[in-house]
């Protein structure tokens, strides 16, 4: 008979460790659109969210998702961190509505004997009680053993204490953190088996910290050893150098584990990364595996070249897997195959002899650093070859921007669309708004539909001054594709009024 792949349980604690990154706090409404999120579309199994007794803020954010969880059948999967306090942690646990506690406990003597002051057996004795209280309360209890790695590597006598002690008690799982990120590959393997061997009825979880970038390595390494649960936080968010990260965790235990299965839905990682980097203002590295912005961009012209003769600089990596699609850059190292690309995907055609003009402009600009994107094409084929086949048929005339103290900006514009002269005023929230405002208006006359701004960057050289060039770049969405469009101006609005007059022509 085969033999069934081994469930990974996947802890996301995005909410409790991962906003202990410096300067993220998330808002309560924040924290249950999050948690909603983790459990409905990415199905983790559970979600550790705060810890007890921090703040009323927190408080209430734990009431939200309790209350939810309740309603929708997750309370078992919602978790919180509580503390070696007699009866406090449990207490606030009840009146939060939440059932399920990870209990903060001494993985090591050094913690013990320098934090605490206190003997193995005091500490024990502190801890069956908690557990005891929990359990009359009707809350389970996972306990974390705070320090673990260190515990092991200088006092392992004592961690086999006391996990002698904790088989003893009613618990569902032992956490084993790595805290400091101390740990390298060959010491999770030689740590973890002996325990794993040693308590085969136990649910151990592995919690792992990215501080030498050796998270994800670290991971394997506990899932071969044979963990039950992997703890993770999205965009690998958490104190000093982080988590280990979601979204390339599942992606090396897909490739790489057959034998064990999670319950992650693989398309869901980039959304949910997206989401949680604009709650947190936590910006995502742009060449971070799985979700960074440059990951599935191809930029060597040998490469595109490649991707269109039988997938050569393809890997297992794809994409289409987490919902994204594959990119071509476009710079000095470009090449034809990925301006041929770039040009299809426009629904492009242009003759070998334009197209190699198009890319020398292209390698051109990029000698210059400029950014070439995909929607600067039709301007740099109008411009290289001299063409009317690639007008401007939509052209902003004229416009008096106002801003007045206690009183809403507002634009008057004057714009050309096909030969035909528009005139309108609007207001609005900052002086863009009411630009776009009045264009809305313009549009609605002629019956055509404005794409959805999604994005807004503004860009300003390092130690500019106040008369410094701004790149304003813009994300818009149409007819389910993205683009961005960039205006460059030294006043911003104007930069991204002439961002919005290139989106306006390409649609």
């Amino acid at each position: 008979m085969p033999v069934l792949p081994r469930h990974i349980e996947i802890m996301d604690t995005t909410l409790r460790d991962g906003e202990q990154t410096s300067g993220v706090s998330f808002s309560a409404s924040e924290k249950l659109t999050i948690a909603q999120l983790l459990l409905t579309e990415v199905k983790v199994d559970r979600i550790e969210i705060a810890s007890a007794r921090v703040s009323e803020g927190e408080f209430q954010a734990v009431k939200k998702i309790t209350e939810w969880a309740n309603l929708n059948g997750f309370i078992d999967k919602v978790e919180v961190l509580t503390f070696v306090d007699g009866k406090t942690s449990v207490d606030w646990m009840v009146q939060a509505g939440a059932k399920v506690m990870n209990l903060l406990t001494k993985g090591s003597m050094n913690h013990l004997t320098y934090q605490l002051k206190k003997t193995p057996e005091q500490h024990f004795k502190e801890v069956a009680e908690v557990i005891a209280y929990a359990a009359e309360n009707g809350i389970a209890c996972n306990v974390y053993l705070e320090d673990w790695s260190n515990g092991m590597r200088n006092s392992p006598e004592y961690v086999y204490q006391y996990l002698d002690f904790l088989v003893t008690q009613p618990i569902k799982r032992i956490l084993l953190p790595d805290t400091l990120g101390v740990l390298i590959p060959s010491e999770v393997k030689e740590y973890l088996t002996p325990i794993i061997q040693k308590y085969p009825g136990i649910h151990f979880d592995f919690h792992a910290h990215n501080d030498y970038d050796l998270s994800i390595a670290n991971v394997l390494e506990g899932v071969l050893a044979g963990v039950k649960g992997l703890h993770l936080t999205i965009n690998g968010m958490g104190e000093r150098a982080g988590n280990a990260p979601l979204a390339s965790t599942i992606a090396v235990l897909n490739d790489y584990v057959k034998d064990v299965h999670t319950s992650v839905d693989e398309k869901s990682l980039y959304t949910v990364s997206k989401l949680v980097e604009t709650f947190s203002g936590f910006r995502i590295p742009v060449n971070k595996p799985v979700v960074g912005e440059n990951v599935f961009t191809q930029t060597a012209g040998i490469h595109a070249d490649g991707d269109k003769k039988n997938n050569l600089y393809f890997n297992d990596l794809m994409p289409e897997r987490f919902g994204r699609t594959r990119k071509y850059a476009l710079g000095k190292t470009s090449g034809k195959a990925n301006i041929e690309n770039n040009l299809q995907q426009l629904g492009i055609r242009l003759s070998d002899a334009d197209l190699k003009k198009v890319t020398e402009k292209i390698i051109e600009l990029g000698d210059r650093k400029e950014v070439v994107t995909q929607s600067d094409l039709p301007y740099i084929i109008s411009d290289v070859l001299d063409s009317s086949a690639i007008e401007e048929k939509v052209h902003i005339e004229n416009y008096v921007l106002t801003h007045s103290k206690n009183l809403r900006p507002s634009v008057t514009l004057h714009i050309n669309v096909n030969g035909e002269r528009f005139e309108e005023h609007a207001q609005g929230d900052g002086q863009y708004d009411a630009f776009m405002n009045a264009l809305k208006v313009i549009y609605q006359k002629k019956k055509l539909i404005l794409p959805v701004l999604t994005d807004y960057a503004v860009r300003i050289p390092p130690g500019g001054k106040s008369d410094a060039l701004c790149e304003t770049i813009i994300t818009w969405e149409y007819n389910n594709r993205e683009f961005k469009t960039r205006g460059l101006d030294s006043d911003q609005t104007v930069s991204a009024i002439k961002a919005t007059q290139k989106m306006l022509n390409l649609i």
